[in-house]
């Protein structure tokens, strides 16, 4: 029996061949980032107050991946197959070089600064088809010294980010979030979602809890943003799209799915919080949730549009 609940036709289909929550493994003391290496057939996510990278593999089991991680939070692969992490610590959107088999083999600093002003605390981060890399840069890593190095902003603003590679030119995306966070394209890159999670610090019920929905202009900058959904319990930390266009959220209590229209068609009860998502596996087809202390797996009868 199936873990999703299906609360539109439009995913039922999709619910007949999918499987139940598993809980893989567990220790962590916030679980977030997650991203898939084929190379090596692991899953690795960031346990970031612990200051660790962490690792799945379906036959080794749990192990430390990497250990003083300066409070890495999200992953995701570059064109070339190497793996790009948003570190707090470093205040930088780093590079690591990947073996054959998946083994790192070197650090190098992508990005780090805008017009000579050290970023925030990069924070979720995807690649477009055209090698860009677009980031979200809110204080959460600077706030303290539980995720990073508490200091003051330089830039003095929270800002969606895109760094071209070809010409080592980083530009201003968007400024209309409060405090961006997660992010994804959609299948066709026409559009960028992004979460605004303003009201995670506060604590008189103010701030914003929602993703919203820019499009792409010219492949370089965005326009026209809407809220696209309002996340309630909780926040959209991180988010994922299938290949169908779905956005699969985090939340405080379930992975939420919405169709590209704003419907919300189900939700997959998980229970711990949520933090963030991607899909998996040898098929594409098993959707990994970072949720608190753990790492939790299920297997959809979709895939995931990138991991």
């Amino acid at each position: 029996m199936t873990s999703l609940q299906v609360f539109d036709a439009r995913i039922a289909q999709m619910a007949q061949g999918s499987g139940a929550l598993e809980q893989l493994c567990s220790g962590a003391v916030w679980s977030e980032g997650p991203a898939w290496l084929p190379r090596s057939g692991e899953l690795i996510w960031s346990d970031i107050p612990n200051n660790r990278i962490l690792s799945w593999h379906a036959q080794h089991g749990l192990r430390v991946w990497r250990d003083s991680a300066e409070f890495t939070n999200g992953h995701v692969l570059d064109q070339g197959g190497d793996l790009l992490h948003a570190s707090h610590g470093q205040r930088a959107i780093i590079r690591t070089r990947l073996g054959a088999q998946g083994e790192p083999l070197g650090d190098e600093v992508v990005v780090d600064n805008y017009h000579g002003q050290r970023l925030n605390s990069p924070n979720d981060l995807v690649v477009k088809s055209d090698g860009s890399i677009w980031f979200t840069d809110p204080p959460y890593g600077i706030l303290s010294d539980r995720e990073g190095h508490k200091a003051p902003s330089e830039i003095g603003a929270n800002h969606v980010y895109r760094y071209c590679p070809q010409t080592q030119n980083l530009s201003i995306a968007s400024d209309w979030l409060e405090e961006p966070n997660g992010l994804a394209f959609s299948p066709d890159e026409r559009v960028l979602y992004v979460s605004d999670t303003s009201a995670a610090l506060r604590q008189d019920g103010t701030g914003h809890h929602h993703i919203v929905a820019l499009d792409v202009v010219d492949g370089t900058w965005l326009r026209n943003p809407r809220i696209f959904a309002v996340i309630t319990p909780g926040l959209a930390d991180g988010f994922r799209v299938d290949r169908h266009g779905f956005v699969y959220t985090s939340s405080e209590d379930s992975v939420q799915i919405f169709h590209p229209d704003g419907t919300r068609l189900g939700r997959i009860p998980v229970p711990e919080k949520v933090g963030n998502l991607c899909f998996g596996g040898p098929g594409g087809d098993e959707l990994f949730i970072c949720a608190s202390t753990s790492l939790y797996r299920i297997r959809l009868n979709t895939r995931g549009a990138t991991a």
